[in-house]
C-alpha cells in the first residue's frame, strides 16, 4: 500500500465555503524562510519590504529560537506608501543599512503587503541605482538581491529555499572548475550545518556551504556586539560555485523551481546529487555512498563505529519503542527524515502533518515507509494543528514529534512531545540541536525512549528505578 495525501479539514472547509481561518499554523510565513537564508550570507542585512510589524515579528521569533541578536531591517511601509507606492521608503531604507551597517550585501523580501499592493521591485532597484548614481553613498554599494515572499501563498520553507535560489541566481557566473563541493543543507540548526562541514572534511572535500549561519545564529559571546556578526558563506564564493565538482543537496520536497543546486545543473551542468534529509540509518548511509564516489576515500572507522553505536542503541532500545505509535508534524523534508528514522527503529507514524500544499510530500513519505510500514500513515498537508487535533490518530498516538507549537495539544492530551526541527521556542538549546548523521539519529533515539520512559515512569504508582 502507498501513502495517500489528504486536504486538510480547513482546506476542505475552504472548498465550500467563502472563508476559514488558520487555527494555530503548522508553518510560518514565506518572508520569515528568507531571512533566515540571508542570515547565512557573510555581510548581509536581511532586509523585508512591508511594514515595520513583520520585521518585529520576525525578529522576536527567531531571537527566540536561536537565542542570538538578530537584526532585520525594513522599509517601514505605512498607509501613505501603501496608497502611493513604496518606491521612496524603500530606497531611504537601503541608503539607510548601507551607510549604518556598512552591510555588502542586502537580502531583499517582498511581504505579503507589498505584493497586495503591486510592488515592483525591479522598478524600485532600478531607481535605487539611479540615485546612488547622482547621490553616491559614503561606503561602497551593497550587492542587491531581491526575492519574492508573498506570505499568503507558500510557507517559510520556501521562502527559505527562494532565497537560496536567488543568491544563486545573482551571484553564479562562469568561472574555472576548482573541486570543492555546493552543499545545500536546507534550513537545519546550526549543529547541523557545523557537523555537515566537518564530515566532508573527513572525506577530504572543501565544502561550500549555501546558506552558512551556523555562526552568524549561533556564535560565541563577544566582548562588543557587531552591527553584522562574523560568519556566513563570502559573495566571492557563490560567484565560484558553478565551478563545484558536486552540487549536494538535503531535501526532495521543494519544487525544482526553487532549488539552488537545480539552477546550477542546468545553467552550469554542475553534477547534481538531491537526497533526503540524512536522519537515522538509510538517509545517512545514502550521503555517505556520495562521498565515497566523489572522494574516493571509504568512510573514517570512526564514522563507521558511530553507525554502529546507533545500530546497537537501536537493539538496546527495541523492548521499548516496538509497537509504539507517533505523530509526526512540520517542515516536509523534517518530517520525511523523521518518518524514515521512526520506521528503523520500531515505531509506527499513523499520521504525519504539514502546513505545506507539496506534491512531493506523498511520494517521500512512500519511499521511506513503503517497504516497512503494512499500512501507510495518513498524511494531511496544507494542514494546520486544528486538523491534527480532530484527527483520530491524534488520540491514540504514544508520542508527538514535532516543533513546539504542538505543545498545547501535547498538554492537552497528555502526550508527549519531543521537540525537533523550528521552531523550538519553549525548550533552551534549538540550535544546537543535531539532527543529521548517525550521531544526531542516536542523540534523538535516546531523547525518544527517555520521553517514553519518563512518562511510563511518571504513571506508574511505585515510581520503580530501574528500566
Amino acid at each position: 500500500m502507498t501513502a495517500t495525501t489528504e486536504k486538510s479539514s480547513r482546506t476542505r472547509a475552504r472548498d465550500a465555503e467563502p472563508w476559514v481561518s488558520t487555527a494555530n499554523p503548522c508553518h510560518q510565513c514565506r518572508p520569515l524562510g528568507a531571512m533566515v537564508a540571508f542570515q547565512g550570507v557573510e555581510g548581509c542585512i536581511p532586509f523585508l519590504h512591508g511594514s515595520q510589524g513583520c520585521a518585529t515579528y520576525m525578529r522576536r521569533y527567531l531571537i527566540s529560537h536561536f537565542r542570538e541578536p538578530v537584526d532585520i531591517a525594513s522599509s517601514s511601509v505605512s498607509e501613505k506608501e501603501a496608497v502611493w507606492g513604496g518606491g521612496p521608503a524603500l530606497r531611504q531604507g537601503l541608503r539607510n543599512v548601507a551607510e549604518k551597517y556598512r552591510a555588502s550585501v542586502v537580502g531583499l523580501a517582498t511581504t505579503c503587503l507589498t505584493e497586495t499592493t503591486g510592488e515592483d521591485l525591479g522598478m524600485h532597484l532600478g531607481d535605487w541605482r539611479k540615485e546612488i548614481l547622482e547621490k553616491p553613498l559614503s561606503v561602497p554599494d551593497p550587492e542587491v538581491v531581491k526575492v519574492p515572499c508573498p506570505s499568503y501563498d507558500g510557507t517559510h520553507m520556501e521562502g527559505f529555499h527562494g532565497a537560496v535560489r536567488s543568491l544563486v541566481d545573482h551571484f553564479a557566473e562562469p568561472t574555472s572548475a576548482h573541486g570543492r563541493v555546493a552543499v545545500f543543507p536546507g534550513m537545519v540548526s546550526p549543529a547541523d550545518l557545523r557537523a555537515t562541514r566537518s564530515l566532508l572534511k573527513e572525506f577530504g572535500l572543501e565544502a561550500d556551504l549555501v546558506p552558512d549561519y551556523s555562526e552568524r545564529l549561533d556564535g560565541p559571546a563577544l566582548a562588543e556586539s557587531k552591527p553584522l556578526p562574523d560568519g556566513g558563506t563570502p559573495a566571492s564564493v557563490m560567484r565560484e560555485l558553478p565551478g563545484s565538482r558536486l552540487a549536494l543537496e538535503f531535501g526532495r520536497c521543494a519544487p525544482e523551481s526553487l532549488s539552488g543546486a537545480n539552477l546550477l545543473q542546468e545553467r552550469f551542468k554542475v553534477v547534481r546529487r538531491r537526497l533526503g534529509l540524512p536522519i537515522g540509518i538509510r538517509e545517512t548511509d545514502a550521503l555517505y555512498a556520495v562521498l565515497e564516489e566523489f572522494s574516493g576515500r571509504e568512510t573514517p572507522r570512526e564514522h563507521s563505529l558511530d553507525r554502529g553505536r546507533l545500530i546497537d542503541g537501536m537493539v538496546d532500545a527495541h523492548k521499548i519503542l516496538s509497537g509504539r505509535k507517533a505523530v509526526v508534524f512540520g517542515d516536509e523534508d523534517m518530517v520525511v527524515g523523521l518518518v524514515s528514522f521512526l520506521t528503523e527503529i520500531g515505531i509506527k507514524t499513523t499520521l504525519v502533518v504539514s502546513g505545506a500544499r507539496n506534491g512531493n510530500l506523498r511520494s517521500e513519505i512512500d519511499r521511506v515507509t513503503r517497504t516497512f510500514l503494512e499500512t501507510p500513515p495518513r498524511i494531511l498537508d496544507d494542514a494546520d494543528l486544528r486538523d491534527l487535533e480532530e484527527s483520530p490518530e491524534g488520540l491514540d498516538a504514544d508520542l508527538f514529534i514535532g516543533h513546539s507549537k504542538g505543545y498545547a495539544l501535547s498538554r492537552k492530551r497528555n502526550i508527549p512531545l519531543v521537540r525537533v526541527g523550528f521552531p523550538v521556542h519553549d525548550r533552551f538549546g534549538a540550535q544546537r540541536l543535531l539532527h543529521l548523521g548517525w550521531g544526531g539519529a542516536l542523540a534523538l533515539l535516546d531523547t525518544i525512549v527517555n520521553t517514553l520512559l519518563e512518562r511510563r515512569q511518571s504513571d506508574s504508582p511505585v515510581g520503580y528505578g530501574y528500566l
